[in-house]
């Protein structure tokens, strides 16, 4: 009885591809953290060594204070204690007009989406009024509500809803009316209720489309709470007030440094629900799981 020896058999090597495949060991940690972190911390680099050009190459001496450069910045804002409790306080006061006008604009804007979704009419009824939230000069209504409800923290919150309202309520509507029609039927096949049939249905489609809506509207109400308080200028200072004085002052270290809080409070923020829909859409949805091939 002889025995072949010689390369393996196409059928062979076919059966054993995805085995082979399936094995393949996954990278080491550093590995993973060097690509997830390494081009962002490049770009980081970048934007330092671009920010030192300015300051000391195209800007003059007597011109330095329109950009300070890096290290002015953290030593004068950073290192300052008095400084730094200024910006913090301004940030905290900014913060937390940002994250309940969020919560507001979530509950109303779903709310709609919801309501919208069940019946044309109420679709066609709300709907222009929702773009009409767009559409309309907010920063010419900061006067009024001014006038209407005062200067005060009320006032700044209605504004971020503003800002925030359309993006989830239109990403939550289209999520809520994407789903197939051949879903409805089977729905119908077994006499759901409306109630069951937006629970289990409808809800768990529109999710993805709902967190793309809450990503946007995350920064957006960062935003809306700066631009408010800036535009305002009355009551407790916020970063957006902070801002405009330092301006004012041609402090030009403290803007600088409040404006990178900012983009870092928005950053953060962004990044949460990012988190959030990896966790709950991420396992079942492609729409959120970032992983390369």
């Amino acid at each position: 009885m002889s025995v072949e020896i010689g390369p393996p058999r196409p059928d062979d090597t076919a059966v054993a591809g995805p085995t082979q495949a399936a094995a393949r060991p996954r990278p080491p940690r550093r590995d993973r953290w060097l690509s997830a972190w390494g081009p962002p911390f490049l770009v980081f680099l970048a934007v330092l060594g671009l920010w030192y050009f300015i300051s000391y190459v195209l800007l003059n001496a007597d011109r330095r204070f329109v950009l300070p450069p890096p290290h002015a910045v953290v030593q004068v804002a950073f290192m300052d204690r008095y400084n730094l409790a200024e910006l913090l306080d301004g940030l905290w006061l900014s913060t937390r007009v940002a994250f309940l006008g969020f919560a507001v604009a979530i509950v109303v804007g779903v709310a709609l989406a919801i309501a919208m979704s069940q019946a044309r009419w109420i679709e066609r009824s709300l709907y222009p009024y929702a773009v009409m939230t767009q559409t309309i000069p907010i920063l010419a209504m900061v006067p009024l509500f001014g006038l209407w409800i005062g200067y005060s923290f009320n006032s700044r919150t209605l504004v971020v809803v503003l800002f925030c309202i359309f993006p989830i309520l239109a990403n939550t509507l289209f999520g809520l009316q994407s789903v197939q029609r051949e879903y409805h039927d089977l729905f119908t096949l077994h006499n759901a209720s409306r109630w069951t049939r937006l629970w289990k249905l409808q809800f768990p489609t529109a999710l993805p489309a709902m967190f793309t809506g809450l990503r946007i509207s995350a920064g957006l109400a960062v935003i809306g709470a700066i631009v408010g308080d800036a535009f305002f200028k009355q009551g407790a200072p916020g970063i957006g007030i902070l801002i405009d004085r330092y301006q004012a002052r041609l402090q030009s270290e403290r803007m600088v440094a409040a404006i990178i809080l900012s983009s870092l409070l928005g950053i953060v923020v962004f990044w949460f629900f990012g988190f959030l829909a990896r966790r709950v859409v991420g396992g079942w949805h492609e729409s959120a799981d970032d992983r390369g091939p």
